[in-house]
């Protein structure tokens, strides 16, 4: 009788911490981090999808995309992922600037001229 406490499914979807939990694993790595590792990669000449075999990763660690970080589990899956949307857009956005601290400077209004004086200098007196 009574199989005790069940849940409703989708349940612990309101539950912040749980939320929290599952957006910071699935989570992407930003194109400031792709980026490095590509000019990393360009500059030792050692390839950035290189992997020694992992067992506990998709396909053994050797199907990898650098532009979005993932791991494949063979290279059908690889191929098809490139010819993917989301492929597409985050080579569009690694094609861009990289953004830097001078430019979050700038946008802050924290720029580094020398502005001349409000009033243009008057004495008090004159």
């Amino acid at each position: 009788m009574g199989g005790g406490y069940s849940r409703k499914p989708g349940a612990r979807s309101k539950i912040k911490k749980y939320k929290k939990k599952t957006w910071l694993c699935r989570r992407a790595k930003d194109t400031d981090q792709i980026q490095d590792e590509i000019e990393k990669a360009a500059s030792t000449g050692v390839p950035a999808n290189k992997f020694e075999y992992d067992d506990e990763l998709p396909g053994g660690g050797q199907f990898f995309c650098v532009e979005t970080g993932k791991h494949f589990a063979d290279a059908k899956a690889l191929a098809d992922h490139k010819k993917s949307r989301y492929y597409k857009r985050r080579c569009k956005e690694l094609k861009e600037e990289k953004y830097t601290q001078e430019a979050a400077e700038l946008a802050g209004g924290m720029t580094k001229e020398k502005l001349p004086p409000a009033h243009g200098g008057r004495k008090k007196g004159a």
